[in-house]
């Protein structure tokens, strides 16, 4: 499907999305027809960037293998209470939109599944905000390196693995994507906000609140192979059409 097919899809969709008290200005006219013909162009360059990221965090490594290590922990309880802040804001504008769309639609699955109704309008925003995100957070692992912490496989390969496949999906209105987009602002606003309070010293971190902090990371992923099966079933089962019965009364 190109990207012009996938807006005309979106164009015709009876779901309409929250219609949120508070808009702010920032939020206020998100186009996203001309994002999506943007990342169908260029989100190859997501792969470039990926490498090039590659190549510097080993080349660092080598680099600071007879440096002493960087402290860095003022600037990096800044950089983690910024990512904090935008994950709590994205995590808090998903959630709204989420339990609104659920309400509305009597808790239907199918529909919040098979609808990529949220590309648009102030959750679109966000939506895309999150896509783009995925890039300056491959700016974890300048911490790493410079701090000769451990830097194991997962951590680089989970970042460019979510980078490339946010970016390519993107211009394809995935429409399962508003699960993983909700469970991953909400985990990294929880994540990011235990990295700021650690490196800042201002209270004892609990072991337990690490452990809590994987099992949401964990949870998350089997919680996407859960979301991907049933969709798959759904679509086997038939293609997915609207229900024509239900009265769409309300706002974008």
């Amino acid at each position: 499907m190109s990207a012009m097919d996938s807006i005309n899809l979106i164009r015709e969709s009876p779901f309409l999305t929250v219609n949120f008290s508070t808009v702010f200005e920032f939020e206020k006219g998100f186009d996203h027809e001309e994002w999506i013909i943007w990342f169908e162009k260029y989100w190859i360059a997501s792969i470039l960037l990926s490498a090039v990221y590659v190549l510097l965090v080993f080349a660092g490594r080598k680099w600071m293998e007879n440096k002493p290590k960087y402290d860095l922990r003022r600037a990096l309880t800044i950089w983690s209470a910024i990512l904090a802040v935008f994950s709590w804001c994205g995590a808090i504008r998903l959630w709204t939109d989420y339990i609104f769309f659920m309400n509305r639609f009597n808790w239907d699955f199918k529909a919040s599944m098979c609808d990529p109704v949220f590309y648009r309008g102030v959750i679109g925003y966000w939506c895309w905000l999150f896509v783009i995100s995925k890039l300056p957070e491959l700016g974890d692992t300048i911490f790493i390196v410079l701090r000769k912490q451990k830097l194991i496989f997962l951590h680089w390969y989970h970042h460019i693995t979510v980078f490339v496949y946010s970016w390519y999906s993107y211009s394809g209105y995935t429409s399962t994507a508003r699960y993983f987009i909700l469970m991953n602002f909400t985990v990294h606003a929880f994540m990011y906000t235990y990295y700021a309070l650690k490196a800042s010293r201002v209270c004892r971190m609990p072991s337990w609140v690490s452990m809590c902090i994987t099992g949401l990371q964990l949870a998350q992923m089997f919680v996407g192979c859960l979301v991907n099966i049933e969709a798959y079933n759904y679509k086997k089962k038939e293609n997915f059409v609207p229900s024509q019965k239900t009265t769409y009364g309300f706002h974008l």
